[in-house]
């Protein structure tokens, strides 16, 4: 049987948690069972911090500071149980995943037990400091990494605060929302996305198709031979790489575009987004048809049922393309971000650019056309007012 103390006439009680060496301490107060954990294995030592514990529990409940309220560990459930059911087939898989790994490595152990009015902006700010310091191990790890987590990474577990508190506000577990915005924090540089200029492009394509010819291996000839027919069709279609990921056969059509007279891609993009449609430069025509003539398709087949990342990131290296003269990093969704470059160069109607990028006009302004140089039109900068001729003073 587990050891059990008493004090205070029976309104604290110590024990041991089979299994563990550390005493707990509980106590019910305001209508509810509280608990902690001493953290100490010593007996006396668990006293002394039950001791002063209760005493500061009661001091609260006298002061009108205890409240009964729910935790911040049960709104985490209770988001949980909506989240993952409402948003089924809305959001990905993985990106849930990735919320709910937040929420259990790091918001739940450090507000799990504290009551939904404790989470201040103060305690918020308590968070971010703790969690430069404090990580967890990986699946592929022995410890637990020591650099400090990228602002991005912090900026998604307040994303995932955020949610939860939402959840309380809806069911009347908190009166409002706190205010959760980072202080201190300066206005950050927006800086273009990696792409690349039309020489590297050139260099990169070059690259791939000296890669398919110098393959010896028929099945090495056949990936390599994928690989540059994906970096032409992604170039010249701005395709999300995880949207031609899902791309079938029966998805593309080719067509003649009445507007131009030319011969283009037709494409139906099933992606984050829902389904939109995607009119492709003539440059991903035969890329489309080498497609078809190399692997005889059904229509319900996958484009490219690989993941063709890993031989693009080699090629990226050898080719010194990996980053650009920013140090930014170059991914396949550099060509999208080529594709979109490249017609904001050619002239193109940025809303219809928008369009076909299942995009925003507002992103696009933002990170692509501020860095294009020929978005600038000279002749209506360098406007000069005519000078006015003097007259002469008459005799």
């Amino acid at each position: 049987m587990a050891e059990h103390h008493t004090l205070f006439g029976g309104k604290l009680h110590i024990y041991k948690r089979p299994g563990s060496s550390y005493w707990q301490c509980s106590a019910y107060l305001k209508g509810k069972n509280r608990r902690v954990s001493t953290k100490e294995e010593s007996l006396a030592l668990a006293k002394d911090f039950a001791e002063d514990w209760y005493l500061d529990l009661r001091g609260r409940a006298r002061d009108g500071y205890l409240k009964n309220e729910k935790t911040f560990k049960q709104a985490a459930q209770q988001f949980r149980r909506e989240y993952e059911v409402i948003t089924e087939g809305q959001r990905s898989e993985r990106y849930v995943a990735g919320m709910m790994g937040k929420l259990d490595n790091y918001l739940l152990p450090f507000f799990g037990d504290k009551g939904l009015s404790e989470v201040t902006p103060g305690l918020v700010q308590e968070y971010r400091i703790h969690r430069q310091t404090h990580s967890v191990v990986r699946a592929n790890q022995k410890e637990a990494p020591t650099t400090r987590p990228h602002p991005n990474t912090l900026h998604q577990e307040i994303v995932t605060l955020r949610q939860v508190l939402k959840t309380a506000v809806r069911h009347g577990w908190l009166d409002r929302l706190p205010d959760l915005s980072a202080p201190y924090k300066a206005n950050t540089k927006i800086t273009r996305r990696a792409w690349f200029s039309p020489d590297e492009y050139r260099q990169l394509y070059e690259a791939t198709r000296h890669r398919a010819q110098a393959a010896g291996r028929k099945n090495h000839r056949k990936w390599a031979e994928q690989l540059h027919d994906y970096v032409l069709m992604m170039a010249n279609t701005g395709l999300r790489p995880d949207e031609i990921k899902r791309l079938e056969y029966r998805d593309v059509e080719i067509v003649e575009d009445e507007v131009t007279d030319e011969t283009i891609l037709l494409i139906s993009v099933r992606g984050k987004r829902g389904v939109g449609y995607c009119k492709s430069m003539p440059g991903a025509v035969r890329p489309f048809e080498r497609l078809i003539e190399r692997n005889t398709p059904e229509p319900t087949d996958l484009l490219f049922p690989i993941n063709h990342g890993t031989m693009l990131n080699k090629i990226l290296e050898e080719e010194g393309l990996k980053f650009d003269r920013e140090g930014q990093r170059r991914t396949a969704y550099s060509l999208r971000h080529t594709y979109i470059c490249f017609r904001l160069s050619e002239g193109a109607d940025i809303y219809q650019v928008a369009k076909n990028c299942r995009t925003s006009v507002e992103m696009i302004q933002k990170y692509y056309a501020a860095h294009i140089a020929d978005s600038i039109d000279a002749a209506a900068v360098n406007v000069r007012k005519p000078k006015r001729k003097r007259v002469k003073d008459a005799d």
